[in-house]
């Protein structure tokens, strides 16, 4: 499984995962609603459990991710500051879809 992490996700990330409440945990994403050819994600602080895969990033960030849902394979975390701050995450995989 892939995942990606731009620049300005990253830098938000670590600063959430690198509070002492969140030490030996890592980011989670997951999918909150699939239909068609999208889905809808969400994103917690997590630990992994037995059915989970844990990719590393280009950005020291591991992510657990749940194995085996196509919809996780190949995401892609961004964050951005305008028009509206917040988080990101598409599959370019399926389509241009974003939640």
């Amino acid at each position: 499984m892939k995942c990606k992490i731009s620049r300005n996700a990253a830098k938000i990330l670590k600063l959430e995962l690198d509070k002492p409440e969140n030490e030996g945990k890592k980011v989670r994403v997951y999918v909150t609603h699939a239909h068609g050819d999208h889905a809808h994600y969400g994103m917690a602080i997590d630990v992994p459990g037995e059915k989970d895969a844990v990719v590393s990033t280009d950005k020291d960030i591991d992510v657990i991710l749940e194995e085996g849902n196509a919809f996780l394979d190949g995401i892609r975390i961004d964050y951005f500051y305008v028009p509206q701050e917040g988080f990101e995450i598409t599959n370019p995989s399926f389509g241009t879809h974003n939640h």
